[in-house]
């Protein structure tokens, strides 16, 4: 997995206005914040690290501004990673005429850059110096392969069968233009001008190889904004995700990410991504009595305890009954029909970003989630829940989902290699 790093740097040659590294000169350690939310979780496991002293010696960065997460490792960055307060979800289609050559060389540039940026270095080349004054912040950039990426490259004995179409959906009104797309990148940071900076690098390296399909933009609570560390809530005002997989459980690899014996082999350590941009119909859901959003949802608004009773943390008693001979938890309530028991077993790390993209032309707020949801196989994790939802959950009217994709995301890369190389060049 992924991990924070809390190490001195050497520090780094300096051109013209590049800030010399070696301010990361650590000063402590503290405790790292995690947090999670409806298609919003994200699990622990990695810690938030010191404050940094600054060039001149006066000034250290917060622990916020300082926490490093590792670029190597068995796992990519940004799957088990705790959740940042910026985002963005950026496909990109290879140019024509690219193929497994050029995909190659173009990821050896990503990953290249990844790694320097996650450090907290200026990018590779061109740097724009957007960031050049913060540190680290969580930053992680995540890649990922669409099913049409494999046709491109010549590749297509080697895509994964997991990557077959999802489903349809009764509730989908799919743009195809911000859908699916030969590669996928993930940006997250717990400061926005550190993750403007990942896309923007991001998108010059893509060069002539490939151009964007589609961008989204997100957001989440800042670490530290809240007194104590608590799950999140969404744009509906629900406190969300506390059912999410933890890394502390004990199936937790095995429901999140590809084995080390599994095919295609180049997949070990990896997982796959559904990506959905769902719009949340605020304006309607916001007439509705806080009781009846309670009965939609199964949980109280004020602290997302189970309607059956007792805390947030506290097992739904999905078989309880009230004084009217009716179940506590009503049979279309959100967070029952979601529940894993209710779809043997099958569960995923849902860890996305809210996003508002303004006013609609109907007059409306383009607001939502931009839903993440990491497993080990989307036919056994997202397929079926989803499946389930769709047949009778209680909050889809006010749910639209707008776009959609699914990516093969492989293992983390070692040292020395770029993410991707197993595929590549085997």
């Amino acid at each position: 997995m992924s991990e924070t790093k809390n190490s001195d740097r050497a520090p780094a040659a300096t051109t013209g206005a590049t800030l010399d590294i070696s301010r990361r000169k650590l000063l402590g350690t503290v405790g790292g914040v995690g947090v999670a939310g409806l298609a919003l979780g994200a699990a622990g496991g990695a810690g938030v690290y010191a404050a940094v002293e600054s060039p001149d010696g006066t000034s250290p960065l917060t622990s916020v501004g300082s926490t490093e997460v590792m670029f190597h490792g068995k796992h990519q960055a940004g799957i088990a990673t705790p959740l940042q307060s910026t985002g963005h979800l950026v496909a990109f289609d290879l140019a024509p005429g690219a193929g497994r050559k050029e995909a190659a060389a173009l990821m050896r540039r990503w990953s290249a850059t990844a790694r320097s940026l996650m450090a907290g270095e200026p990018a590779s080349s061109g740097d724009t110096g957007v960031a050049l004054d913060a540190g680290p912040s969580s930053l992680t950039v995540t890649f990922g392969f669409g099913a049409s990426f494999f046709d491109r490259t010549q590749l297509a004995d080697r895509r994964p069968a997991q990557l077959d179409p999802l489903p349809d959906f009764s509730s989908d009104q799919l743009d195809p233009k911000r859908s699916n797309g030969d590669l996928w990148v993930q940006i997250g940071s717990d400061d926005a001008l550190v993750a403007f900076h990942a896309l923007r690098a991001i998108q010059q390296d893509a060069g002539s190889a490939a151009k964007v399909r589609w961008q989204m933009n997100g957001f989440n609570r800042t670490p530290g904004a809240t007194e104590k560390p608590m799950t999140a809530r969404n744009l509906m005002g629900q406190i969300d995700g506390t059912g999410n997989p933890k890394p502390s459980d004990a199936d937790f690899d095995q429901r999140i990410f590809v084995p080390d014996t599994a095919q295609p082999a180049w997949m070990a350590g990896g997982s796959y991504a559904v990506v959905r941009r769902i719009r949340m119909l605020l304006d309607t859901w916001e007439k509705l009595p806080l009781t009846e959003q309670e009965q939609v949802i199964g949980r109280k608004k004020s602290n997302g305890a189970p309607l059956s009773g007792g805390t947030e943390t506290t097992k739904m008693q999905l078989d309880k009954f009230g004084p009217d001979g009716k179940l506590v938890i009503p049979e279309n309530a959100h967070a029952r029909i979601a529940a894993p028991e209710q779809n043997g077993g099958a569960a995923m790390l849902r860890r996305a970003f809210s996003y508002h993209d303004g006013i609609a032309a109907d007059g409306t707020p383009d607001a939502g989630l931009l839903f993440v949801a990491w497993q080990a196989d989307p036919v056994k994790g997202f397929v079926p829940v989803q499946r389930k939802l769709d047949r009778g959950d209680a909050l889809s009217p006010f749910l639209r989902h707008e776009a959609s994709g699914l990516f093969a995301v492989p293992g983390g890369p070692r040292a020395g290699e770029y993410v991707g190389q197993r595929l590549l060049e085997s």
